[in-house]
């Protein structure tokens, strides 16, 4: 048991067991409690997507399960994988470094380069590793962020609004991408989003954090593909909605 930064107790989790474990999290800045006593635990390769307004604590809890959180002090118990990536909603690609090159950035082994070929092609970027990140459309790099994260076969994956930026359909493309992608890895997977949509269109799960703590955890129990327009599926988003504070129309 080791003590994270900020006075966060963290532990490792068992092989076979959950791959979070959340307990009594607390995360504050100087007298703003950004998370207050929050519970939250996922299992081995589940997805789980995050819902809540704006300044609810989600990026703060991201942060916290990726040893990020350097200011903020807190308590309460976190459990996480030591294997964990981060794909954040800009794709932080180092401009001065060829594509192969971003996804090979700290990786060790002597298949690293061959490894890293695989991942782009898994992307769909075969044939991209030499080119320059200022080259790729946004919603390539954002693929050359997924090969970095999953080249390392992460045991958690976290996505903090990966496709926020992008446009609709290059958004709805990458929803199939990340899901084919899970499929075939299957990490544990928190994805931070402000899109009811894609959070049933993803997710195992939906949560929804609110007053710095889990105000809903509903499961996504709708055949695939999921799509908009039968009965279970608008019944689920409109409670979403609700506990996001969104008027829904009646009838």
């Amino acid at each position: 048991m080791a003590t994270h930064t900020g006075g966060l107790t963290a532990t490792v989790p068992e092989t076979g067991t959950a791959a979070v474990r959340i307990s009594g999290l607390v995360r504050a800045f100087g007298e703003r409690r950004v998370l207050d006593g929050l519970d939250l635990s996922l299992r081995a390769g589940e997805f789980v997507a995050m819902l809540g307004r704006s300044g609810s604590g989600k990026s703060t809890l991201l942060r916290a399960l990726a040893g990020l959180d350097h200011d903020a002090g807190g308590e309460g118990e976190l459990s996480a994988p030591d294997h964990v990536s981060v794909v954040f909603q800009d794709a932080r690609l180092l401009p001065w470094k060829r594509v192969l090159a971003n996804v090979t950035l700290g990786l060790s082994g002597a298949d690293a380069q061959e490894r890293a070929r695989t991942a782009l092609a898994e992307v769909g970027l075969a044939g991209r590793e030499d080119a320059w990140p200022v080259e790729l459309s946004g919603g390539e790099q954002q693929r050359v962020s997924l090969a970095r994260s999953l080249v390392r076969e992460p045991q958690l994956l976290l996505a903090d609004e990966p496709f926020g930026a992008l446009d609709a359909l290059t958004r709805a493309r990458m929803h199939t991408l990340l899901a084919r992608l899970y499929e075939r890895h299957r990490p544990a997977v928190l994805l931070v989003t402000h899109d009811v949509d894609e959070a049933i269109a993803l997710a195992d799960r939906v949560v929804v954090l609110d007053g710095g703590h889990i105000a809903a955890d509903l499961p996504v129990d709708l055949a695939a593909p999921r799509r908009p327009g039968t009965p279970e599926y608008a019944v689920l988003r409109e409670r979403l909605l609700v506990r996001l504070g969104v008027e829904v129309p009646s009838g």
